[in-house]
């Protein structure tokens, strides 16, 4: 209430021009918070919001294809630990001479010797539908050639 009393007695004191011309001034002035605070904003989010729906809808189709894939892999019937190994023994071919497999009990070790990228990928993607096993260890790395060397641990379906 103190700070009114001199906005008041400067107000009283202006010409009418000047008062005009603060009136105008404290128009733009709140139009500019107005923009500022309130439109800027939501412009925004309605120029933002196609490239976001986009990247949602593609998000969604990569899920919808996963959820796919998952109910797959549930209707199959489980393997056997001899029926996964069968499975594994064959996929382990498209590696060609530069895999091994060996089995201990539950275990698979598969070693890799200047295995290309390519076909390491595909030949997961091999182990995990057909064998129904995945990697438990990794212990890989890049050679000179581009290739992958180390070797991959592998459970047999069954065994925990």
């Amino acid at each position: 209430m103190k700070l009114m009393v001199p906005v008041q007695q400067l107000w009283q004191r202006a010409s009418s021009r000047e008062q005009r011309l603060l009136s105008v001034a404290a128009i733009v002035v709140a139009l500019g918070l107005l923009w500022w605070l309130g439109v800027a904003p939501a412009l925004k989010v309605i120029k933002a919001a196609p490239g976001q729906q986009l990247a949602l809808d593609a998000q969604l189709q990569t899920m919808k294809q996963l959820q796919t894939q998952a109910k797959d892999l549930r209707a199959q019937a489980p393997l056997t630990a001899g029926d996964a190994r069968a499975a594994l023994e064959q996929s382990i071919k498209s590696l060609g001479a530069g895999a091994q497999m060996v089995v201990q009990a539950e275990r698979v070790t598969v070693t890799l010797t200047d295995v290309a990228p390519d076909l390491l990928a595909q030949w997961l993607a091999a182990a995990r539908q057909n064998a129904r096993m995945a990697p438990k260890e990794a212990h890989l790395k890049r050679n000179g050639k581009g290739g992958w060397d180390g070797a991959l641990v592998l459970q047999l379906p069954g065994a925990n």
